[in-house]
């Protein structure tokens, strides 16, 4: 609707002639008839004038020898001169020779519902956004899975199929539709999961099924899946049934939303198989060999031209380890700066920061940099890090843990734990 001037308020007011009248005779009333009842200055024409008054819209509908409709009176004026306005507008009572009736329905407050627009369109990109994108921190916790999961796929039965390694050892595992499911699953910590590959339930997975505690499968949410579900539902025994929103797959489940799908799975309490609690006491009778060793001591022969010389390193039963007091106070200071941050810094062997970056971005980063001594991360120490930290000369490693690591080369890799400040 064409208006001069800013509009606040639209009056709107309803009316009823007695006869056959046309827009341009109401039109002529509301002039005609409110001229002169509060001033000059108030007249409509003069408020059109100053733009205080709009383009004035009738709608109009003739019956049965009647008419009524609608004037809306758009005003950039206050509220006060709006409301003289429209009771003027009320005192008519005549539109050419026939009898009339002009009441108030409203005023609205223009501004009042461009703001509830713009909340509305505000919510609805919010919406969009989300829909499409991951959050930054999803991001930065996708690089982290990613450089510790994808060493941990295998495949299991003559029909190979992909699955995370925790399935042999795990009493309970979860079937999904494809390996990239799986690999999915991986990155959002869970190494359990087993691909079916097909609508037709192999012969493997069933008899794994037969082999374990629980059960869950973990499908998409489309029509496919439902289909599936059908099959293992008259195949084996599922206890639990997990589905990915309506039109979703697991495969593009971002880690946050996997773990919030799975924080209810929890096999229940049962007695663990045999083969379990010989792997754990396995793995005390290791624990034991390894306190008996004791205290072992090594000289870092690397000479450093800080002048601070070389440096014994002890490690200590429990895993504990000392380092010298200069190394031991700036690691300590880093590691404030960058607890739960999911950032690196790495230092010069003056112990000088060389870069502070995000953890997803520190392999990249080392293959730019030279005469880095020192990596401090709020992260995992995994085998592709020691990869790139080897390559570029690095000597210690120091974060949250370490992964599964197959070769460590020379590089003294240490955690937060041992050294005390956690």
């Amino acid at each position: 609707m064409p208006n001069s001037g800013v509009v606040k308020y639209n009056v709107k007011i309803r009316f009823e002639v007695d006869g056959i009248v046309e827009r341009a005779d109401i039109i002529g009333a509301l002039f005609g008839q409110t001229e002169g009842l509060l001033g000059p200055e108030m007249n409509l024409n003069e408020l059109q004038r100053t733009s205080k008054v709009g383009r004035i819209e009738v709608t109009l509908d003739v019956k049965s020898n009647k008419s009524a409709g609608e004037v809306i009176i758009p005003m950039s004026a206050d509220i006060s001169t709006t409301a003289l306005i429209a009771a003027a507008v009320e005192t008519i009572d005549k539109v050419g020779p026939f009898n009339a009736k002009f009441a108030l329905e409203a005023i609205e407050d223009v501004r009042e519902m461009k703001k509830r627009l713009i909340v509305e369109r505000a919510k609805k990109i919010v919406q969009e956004w989300a829909a499409k994108t991951m959050s930054e921190s999803e991001e930065m916790l996708k690089d982290i899975y990613d450089a510790v999961k994808p060493a941990r796929l295998t495949t299991y039965g003559k029909e190979h199929l992909a699955c995370g390694a925790g399935i042999f050892e795990s009493n309970w595992i979860i079937l999904v539709e494809g390996r990239a499911d799986v690999i999915n699953l991986l990155r959002a910590g869970y190494d359990n999961a087993i691909a079916i590959e097909g609508a037709k339930i192999s012969d493997s997975v069933v008899k794994l099924s037969k082999e374990k505690d629980y059960i869950v499968a973990f499908l998409d949410g489309d029509r496919a899946a439902d289909l599936i579900l059908r099959e293992l539902q008259n195949t084996i025994r599922l206890d639990k049934v997990v589905r990915a929103p309506q039109g979703r797959e697991v495969e593009d489940l971002t880690p946050l939303e996997i773990q919030e799908l799975l924080k209810d799975v929890e096999p229940p309490k049962q007695e663990v198989r045999t083969r379990v609690k010989d792997r754990d006491k396995d793995r005390e009778r290791e624990r034991d060999r390894e306190s008996a060793v004791g205290t072992a001591r090594y000289r870092d022969r690397a000479a450093r031209e800080d002048g601070v010389g070389s440096k014994e390193v002890a490690v200590v039963v429990e895993d504990q380890v000392t380092i010298d007091e200069p190394l031991a106070m700036k690691i300590k200071e880093v590691f404030s700066s960058i607890n739960e941050t999911l950032e690196a810094i790495a230092l010069d062997a003056n112990l000088q920061q060389r870069f502070r970056i995000p953890v997803s971005e520190v392999v990249q980063r080392l293959q730019e940099e030279k005469d880095i001594k020192y990596l401090v991360l709020d992260g995992i120490i995994t085998q592709r890090l020691l990869d790139a930290c080897s390559k570029a000369g690095v000597e210690y490693v120091i974060g949250h843990r370490t992964a599964d690591i197959k070769n460590q080369y020379s590089i003294k890799a240490l955690t937060f734990n041992q050294l005390r400040l956690i």
